[in-house]
């Protein structure tokens, strides 16, 4: 099924003047403006797009990437207060709304929020919300593996470390006494599940502390290649990329990531570009 706050591969029916239309399953047929086509698009060809709604409330794609689809986590700038509340960029030309009620706090213009996003019932807009805390549900079941990769977003500090939430689901720990590089509110991360307490609580790690070395390298691809499934197969970093950035990102040094990545590219799991690394279909 095909619904508005998703990022979907979707074929052109038709070229007009104003740009392309696209099969989108149950929402028919979307428009995809020209002012987003950064090449020639004809009837057939398939193009990556996320969905969401105009400023009429028609299905509009776009070939911007948001920070976040329905149902995640981001962390976000806001840039605007209105009668109607906090407007945050999120990536795309429109910004997002967080409404007064979904505030846990008075937003200020400049500052950066941890919100969710979520399809608002009443006019089915995508709306963001900060108070997250409502959005996890530490009572629902999980699958999690000690020494599984996962992705997280830092949530809050606490005494023993960091608050973070796993796979946009669920509650995790991150010790600080394990954490030997800069942590900040909001960032995004990719870890291991280190212990999994008999209350369910789960505690993570940076890096597996159960493997060799060369393993470690082996678990930098994966942490690399978990990554780019999770963000529509592309990551804007390479070989030539502030190592502050790939360590932001990856939670790794930018000599790990030079040997992960080219590990992958010998196995043809990813390209190198010139302004990134994307993932092959497999």
């Amino acid at each position: 099924m095909v619904i508005i706050g998703k990022s979907y591969d979707l074929e052109v029916t038709k070229t007009v003047d104003f740009g392309v239309y696209l099969a989108a399953g149950d929402l028919g047929e979307v428009l995809l403006p020209r002012r987003h086509i950064n090449n020639t698009l004809r009837k057939g060809d398939t193009v990556h797009v996320f969905l969401y709604l105009d400023s009429e409330d028609r299905p509009v794609a776009t070939t911007q990437t948001p920070k976040a689809c329905v149902g995640e986590f981001a962390y976000l700038p806001m840039v605007a207060s209105t009668d109607v509340g906090a407007f945050l960029n999120w990536g795309l030309d429109k910004d997002v709304l967080v409404p007064f009620s979904e505030q846990h706090r008075p937003l200020e213009v400049g500052k950066s929020y941890l919100v969710y996003l979520y399809i608002d019932k009443v006019d089915q807009r995508i709306t963001a919300s900060s108070k997250v805390d409502k959005y996890i549900d530490d009572d629902e079941p999980h699958e999690f593996k000690p020494q599984q990769a996962v992705d997280f977003i830092v949530g809050n500090s606490t005494e023993l470390g960091y608050k973070v939430i796993i796979n946009h689901r669920h509650w995790g720990i991150l010790y600080k006494d394990e954490v030997h590089q800069r942590i900040s509110f909001g960032q995004s991360l990719t870890g291991f599940i280190k212990t999994i307490r008999p209350d369910g609580k789960i505690d993570l790690s940076l890096r597996n502390p159960e493997v060799s070395g060369h393993e470690i390298r082996d678990k930098h691809a994966l942490v690399i290649h978990n990554y780019l499934k999770s963000n529509q197969g592309y990551a804007p970093l390479h070989d030539k990329s502030d190592p502050k950035q790939i360590v932001e990102t990856f939670g790794m040094s930018k000599g790990a990531f030079k040997k992960a990545i080219g590990g992958l590219y010998k196995k043809k799991l990813i390209t190198i570009e010139k302004q990134g690394i994307r993932l092959l279909e497999e």
